[in-house]
């Protein structure tokens, strides 16, 4: 295609040169008019030049622009996956607080009910005058269990609430937004209470 453009440029030249001899033989002044891009004469100069420039604008592209532009796409794409992966682990901690809590309640009401009926079964053999004290007993380690069944709920709850924070606010940052702990803490609290009732 080249070669096609330098030959077309090439008979145009000639007849350009054929026809301002033929004026200049025949006492005729030719000025030159019009825009100079446009000059037959020096289109293959400029078809030369554009190549070049086409080449090296190429190579600037291909070398330079276009590798750092896949860093910066694969960069954006590493973070992206570590912070729903991190995201991912939160939720599986928290997951893992919510087995947990379950669980510590669950041995704590077991707990309860065995010291519940091993208490009764004593208070059964002992005589009538040791029943009071038997129930004393009894209720003390209720209000023990119950304790420790609060403290466990609470230690649950603020271990979920703490999850629950981290993984709303590592969520808004992956998906690129600006992190308002108080309006955290307020959305994750109100949701809490909603689910503990």
């Amino acid at each position: 295609m080249i070669s096609l453009l330098q030959e077309a440029v090439t008979i145009a030249a000639d007849e350009h040169t054929e026809s301002v001899a033929s004026s200049v033989a025949h006492g005729e002044v030719e000025t030159a008019t019009g825009l100079p891009q446009l000059d037959v004469t020096t289109f293959a100069n400029q078809i030369f030049w554009l190549i070049i420039t086409l080449l090296v604008l190429y190579w600037v592209v291909a070398k330079i622009a276009l590798p750092r532009i896949g860093s910066v796409l694969s960069d954006r794409q590493g973070a992206m996956t570590g912070d729903l992966m991190a995201a991912e682990e939160f939720k599986l901690k928290a997951k893992e607080a919510e087995a947990a809590y379950d669980k510590a309640l669950a041995d704590a009401r077991s707990e309860a009910g065995k010291i519940v009926a091993a208490n009764r079964a004593e208070i059964q053999k002992e005589l009538d005058a040791a029943i009071a004290h038997a129930d004393a007993e009894i209720a003390a380690r209720t209000a023990e269990s119950e304790k420790r069944i609060r403290e466990i709920r609470d230690s649950a709850d603020a271990n979920a609430r703490e999850v629950a924070r981290d993984v709303t606010a590592e969520l808004v940052r992956s998906f690129g937004g600006t992190v308002d702990q108080a309006a955290v803490d307020q959305a994750v609290d109100s949701r809490m209470k909603g689910a503990l009732k």
